[in-house]
Parts: C-alpha cells; structure tokens; sequence
C-alpha cells in the first residue's frame, strides 16, 4: 500500500504522525512510505533520517496527497487540505468531527474519503488506545503551564504551587478521572497541592482514591460540588471528554467569576468544545486570554509543544493500525477489528456516527450493516 506522511503546514501542530523507526517497520513489509519533505524536523526527525530506511521524499502536499492511498496526518484537516483529498482515499488523522466546519465534512462525504479518527479509535475495552498516550503527555504538562501561569511572570498571583514550609500549596482542582486527569494529579499532588477531582463516575473516583491512598477530595460534579471548589481553586483543569461528543459546559461563567483573581484554567477539553464557558481555543503562538480577570490556557494540541516525545507515543500507537489496514486492506481491517471500525467517521459517501449525521442533516449508516456487507 502507499502510505505518505504529511506535514502538518497548521494550527502550529509541530508533531509529525510516524518515526523513521515506524517507516521502516512498514517498508520491511513491502509496503511504500511516502514522506512531505520536512514533516518531521520540528520534532528532530530530518529528511535523512527518513531517506535512510527507504522512505520516498516529496516536495509539496499536492504531491503527499496525490501519491498515497492511506494518508497520515494529526492535525484536524483544513478546508484546504480536505479539498487536496482524492476520491476514496483513506485518512488517518484527528478530525474532532463534532467542532470540524461543515464544510470540511461536506466534503469528506462529497469525496466519498475514508475518514478514521484516531481519537474515536477504540480498543476491546472501549478504551482510546491513541487518546491515551496524548493524554497522558497533556496531563503531565498540566502541572509546568499552571506553575508558569501563576508565577508573576506568567500574569499570575505570584503563587508557588507546591508551597513551601509554613506557606500553604495551590489548591488544583481537576474536572474529569480519566487518563489526563489522573496524571494531572500525579503531577500537581506529587509536589504537594491540594487536589480535589470531579467525575461523574464513582468507579473513576474509587480508583483516584485507591492510587493516592486517599490523599486528595473527590466529588461527583453535581452543581452545588462546582460552586463550592470552584471559588477556592488556584488552578482549575478541564479535562472533561465524553467519546466523539462536544464536552458539557461544566463551568459557568458565574462560577469562573467566583474565582479568585489571577487564577488559572486550563481547558484541557477544548479541542472538543471545552467545558468552561468562557474558553475559546488559543494557540502556542498566543496561549492564554483573560477573561472576568483569570487566565485562560484554552490549546487543543497540548502535547504539539513537546513534539519529539509526543511523535513516538503517536507512532507507537498508530503502527498497529496501520499495519492492519496495509495487510489486510480497510474491509477486511474493520471486519478483523471492531475498534478500528468505530474509529472510521465517514465511508463510501456515507456517516458511520451520528455526530457528522446530526450536523449535516443526512442520515447515519449502520456500521454493523456495513461490516455485514463486507465493507460494501
């Protein structure tokens, strides 16, 4: 199969979605493996790391575009890059179906693209094996932003998070128990903050009690819970994210109001919409606005600013699948595993998930109909 490797030319995303090292894997089994010329250098990987094992170098995204059956990006695609798409190609990316511009879903239908989402990819459990990796990374870096953000230099109220003798840590409440906010308050606990975490799952939160022996507070975000931690919050993060679906408002404006001045929110759910009202996404060029005077850090590529960890994690996960479709083809690839199949967004003109469904106003196909059917 033609694989290419594009670069990711927007939203300053400075990932690239394959190492040399998953290049490889793929040519040693007979597969060719396309790359845009300079996809990787942000995060260390240069041309010739990928000339070395075989990879073929093109000069344009035209060329990236045209050349490859399964296309690899990680970037949400752009108007102009789903308008580079040929017919009935496979893509491989993030597409955040539910925040996308209807335009680039129109197309995606109108072009009959196969379009896999790897953040709607699922495992045997229902799990998110790529979200994963990516969350653990945003989740780790939670705890550097908020430091930065509250320091002085940073427009904050010139507090340290852990503390010091005598001085009482940073109060770091944490909306959501999945994998970016249990490491967010691994980091943040690990120097000493008081962490209170929010999930409306009690078996989540029974296991948050379990890894830190019952040293931080959990509550169910019922109304009444926010309005009672949300004003003592030094740090609020949202990591909040319900699969393939615009996360929920949690936060009100009144509550972002109630904080205390100079405090930080980092929406960590804003690449699905956010779960504070008064986000908006920001970038890594300008990442934070003030809004009712705190600090807002609203980036939907948080691991982007660390690319050359995040890229192996990405590769690493990604591989598999991809060894998958190029083996077995994409029908015999969705028959063999399901996981991948809920990942696949848009097939042969037609939405496998009511997200894309609902917004366009068309009617979703049955994934199992089309397993069924062999992929036809």
């Amino acid at each position: 199969m033609d694989i290419g490797i594009a670069k990711e030319g927007h939203h300053l995303e400075n990932r690239v979605a394959l190492t040399p090292a998953g290049a490889k894997a793929l040519i040693n089994a007979g597969h060719n493996v396309y790359l845009e010329q300079g996809a990787g250098e942000i995060s260390g990987f240069i041309d010739d790391d990928y000339l070395n094992v075989g990879v073929k170098l093109v000069y344009s995204s035209e060329e990236i575009f045209i050349r490859s059956k399964l296309l690899l990006k990680v970037a949400p695609p752009t108007l102009e890059e789903c308008q580079m798409m040929s017919d009935e190609q496979i893509v491989l990316t993030a597409f955040h179906a539910a925040v996308a511009p209807e335009e680039n879903l129109k197309l995606l239908l109108e072009k009959k693209i196969v379009a896999i989402g790897i953040e709607i990819i699922e495992d045997d459990e229902g799990g998110l094996p790529i979200v994963v990796p990516m969350s653990e990374l945003a989740g780790q870096m939670c705890s550097s932003i908020a430091s930065y953000h509250l320091s002085n230099r940073g427009g904050g109220r010139g507090v340290l998070l852990g503390g010091a003798a005598g001085i009482p840590p940073a109060t770091v409440v944490i909306l959501g128990a999945g994998t970016l906010g249990i490491n967010a308050a691994r980091t943040t606990k690990g120097i000493g903050c008081n962490v209170i975490l929010f999930d409306s799952d009690l078996h989540r939160l029974r296991y948050a009690n379990d890894l830190f022996n019952k040293q931080l507070v959990t509550y169910l975000p019922f109304e009444y819970n926010l309005e009672k931690a949300v004003p003592i919050a030094d740090v609020l993060i949202g990591a909040v994210s319900i699969h393939g679906e615009m996360a929920p408002k949690l936060i009100t404006t009144e509550m972002v109001k109630s904080m205390k001045p100079k405090s930080v929110i980092i929406d960590a759910a804003i690449d699905q919409g956010g779960c504070v009202e008064t986000s908006h996404p920001t970038n890594w060029a300008n990442p934070t606005f003030i809004s009712h005077d705190i600090t807002h850090f609203c980036i939907p590529n948080m691991p982007s600013n660390i690319s050359r960890t995040a890229t192996y994690a990405l590769s690493n996960a990604i591989l598999p699948y991809l060894f998958m479709i190029a083996e077995l083809g994409l029908e015999r690839a969705m028959q063999h595993d399901y996981g991948l199949a809920c990942g696949v967004y848009t097939y042969q003109g037609d939405p496998l998930r009511d997200v894309i469904a609902k917004r366009l106003g068309v009617k979703v196909k049955s994934l199992k109909n089309v397993l069924k059917a062999g992929g036809k």
